[in-house]
């Protein structure tokens, strides 16, 4: 019997999920996508699968924004497993060698400053980057190690909370492409006795922090109680990753031209910049730029339905 192709919907916005351990980005966001029946789906940035907490989750036109929120700073806490090193840099991997552990709380908070600001980190092998088409983790996973360009990533903040036996909890906040993982094994090098990431759990992506997280469970009891259509209520509109932009309101003239690719005037836009627009109605209809001679030039718009 030929298997019936299930009918996607139409659904848009961002779901905030706290990713539960085990899971990769994508397995977690293909979960969702099903309980949703969604035709479309995208998330931000991956998460290994060691870690927890805030996940956006983008479907339909918020797919087409999700790339402002990958961009966005992160935060995250993470536990140090101090003396022992590890070939992924995290629990997961195999243990490469033990050291004694002969330093505390004073030793930590002497060496945090080095690494706050701009910051230069070697990428680790066992990550997404590619090396000639080929992801690095692959290569790692083969025996291979190749050589890896030094990056520049920024920590905003970077705090000891506590210092318990062999292990240090920390908090960071950083730029995207900053590795955690990178972050422990270089600190735990200059304690004398390494280090890896025993536990990581990101606190905040762009505007998002887990006070606004769904858990997978809580999108199954949904699902299981009202079917696809009782996931709507976890929604968010499609334009919250961008709250902190300028938000401009067009008139309805104004709005039509836009939507059909033509840059308009906004007398209260920005000099410069990225702007959120709304029509005349309050409906977010995509996102704009402001243009040398004063005018709002679109570049991402959205499908309004009307």
């Amino acid at each position: 019997m030929a298997q019936v192709k299930r009918i996607r919907r139409k659904v848009d916005g961002i779901i905030l999920l706290d990713k539960p351990h085990g899971f990769t980005s994508n397995a977690a966001l293909q979960k969702v996508r099903w309980l949703l029946n969604a035709e479309k789906a995208g998330h931000t940035g991956s998460l290994d699968p060691l870690a927890t907490g805030v996940l956006p989750l983008c479907f339909g036109e918020a797919t087409k924004f999700s790339q402002y929120l990958l961009d966005a700073d992160k935060g995250y806490e993470t536990v140090a497993q101090l003396g022992v090193t590890t070939t992924t840099g995290d629990a997961e991997g195999d243990v490469i060698e033990r050291r004694p552990v002969t330093v505390g709380r004073a030793e930590i908070e002497a060496l945090l400053p080095r690494f706050r600001g701009e910051i230069k980190q070697i990428p680790p092998m066992y990550s997404a980057l590619k090396k000639d088409g080929q992801p690095l983790y692959k290569l790692a996973r083969a025996g291979e190690v190749v050589e890896r360009e030094a990056r520049s990533v920024t920590i905003a903040r970077l705090e000891l909370l506590a210092c318990e036996g062999e292990q240090a909890r920390l908090a960071v906040d950083c730029s995207k492409g900053t590795y955690i993982r990178t972050l422990v094994e270089d600190l735990g090098q200059l304690l004398g006795c390494g280090a890896h990431v025993a536990k990581l759990r990101r606190t905040k992506a762009g505007p998002f922090d887990l006070t606004r997280t769904v858990t997978l469970e809580e999108l199954e009891a949904a699902h299981a109680e009202g079917g696809n259509e009782a996931l709507d209520r976890f929604l968010l509109p499609a334009d919250s990753g961008l709250q902190d932009w300028p938000l401009l309101q067009f008139s309805e003239h104004s709005a039509f031209y836009w939507l059909q690719g033509q840059p308009v005037r906004a007398p209260e836009a920005p000099k410069f910049g990225m702007v959120r627009v709304q029509d005349h109605n309050g409906r977010f209809i995509g996102i704009g730029e402001v243009s040398d001679d004063g005018r709002i030039a679109p570049r991402r718009l959205i499908y309004t339905g009307a």
